[in-house]
């Protein structure tokens, strides 16, 4: 089998430190809009990023940042030119990855300040933040990962604090409405790395610290519960897993 080879067709700069995560945005295809993705880091900032048809080349359109302040986008700045962006407020943290919903309507981002952040795409390239959890249903360590629903406007997360969270929109407000965590059965009981989904969305997987894959299932907005768990394959922690939409077979790694 021959390998593809890849080269490099641009540099995107602008983070100030690490690139923790980059995302594409999937539904740009189907609106026939040009090509979005956006990135995080060790800077507190997200970037979104969008591809200019003309050269084909991606710029940074805007920037959600710690900083409190809130003005109007600028856009088509050079690469160069993206850390003088004006800022939306945002984590107080590193961000330590992004994700799109099905439909490319809302961004989620999440950091070690133990915040999940929702973003909703607004007209010209503004962003309005629609929530920032740090309540008493939130989590109580660092969150690592955070997927939207294959199908529906669900967040799921994980997080250091051995847990699963279920968020949905309740009376216009984000919140968790379920916790999949140890104070239950069948639950995991070390850190929560990741987690995937099956290509319908009734079935999803996690992994853990504690070396064993978790298979839930649940229908749409009701109650997610356990169905079975897969151990004994690892002998060191399951960092990230992944559910292919196609053939229904799991990727791991540890």
């Amino acid at each position: 089998m021959s390998l593809v080879e890849l080269k490099e067709l641009q540099k995107l700069e602008g983070h100030t430190d690490r690139a923790w995560c980059v995302c594409w945005e999937a539904g740009h295809r189907r609106r026939g809009v040009p090509a979005i993705l956006a990135s995080c880091g060790g800077d507190k900032a997200v970037r979104i990023w969008e591809q200019n048809p003309a050269t084909g080349s991606f710029e940074c359109k805007v920037v959600l940042d710690e900083t409190h302040t809130k003005t109007d986008i600028v856009h088509g700045l050079p690469q160069e030119k993206c850390s003088q962006l004006p800022v939306l407020m945002g984590h107080g943290n590193e961000v330590k990855s992004v994700a799109w919903n099905a439909n490319s309507t809302l961004l989620v981002t999440w950091a070690r300040d133990k915040t999940v952040m929702l973003w909703e795409i607004m007209p010209d390239y503004d962003y309005d933040c629609l929530g920032m959890q740090e309540s008493k249903h939130g989590h109580v360590h660092d969150v690592k990962m955070v997927e939207f629903h294959p199908n529906l406007d669900i967040l799921f997360s994980c997080s250091y604090d051995n847990s699963i969270k279920v968020w949905a929109e309740v009376d216009d407000v984000w919140d968790c409405v379920q916790t999949l965590d140890e104070a239950n059965n069948n639950e995991h009981i070390s850190t929560v790395w990741a987690l995937s989904f099956n290509a319908t969305g009734d079935r999803m997987v996690s992994c853990s610290d504690d070396l064993t894959l978790k298979i839930w299932g649940g229908d749409g907005f009701g109650p997610w519960r356990h169905i079975r768990t897969l151990s004994g394959s690892h002998d060191r922690t399951i960092f990230t897993v992944d559910w292919s939409r196609r053939d229904g077979i799991d990727r791991v790694c540890n």
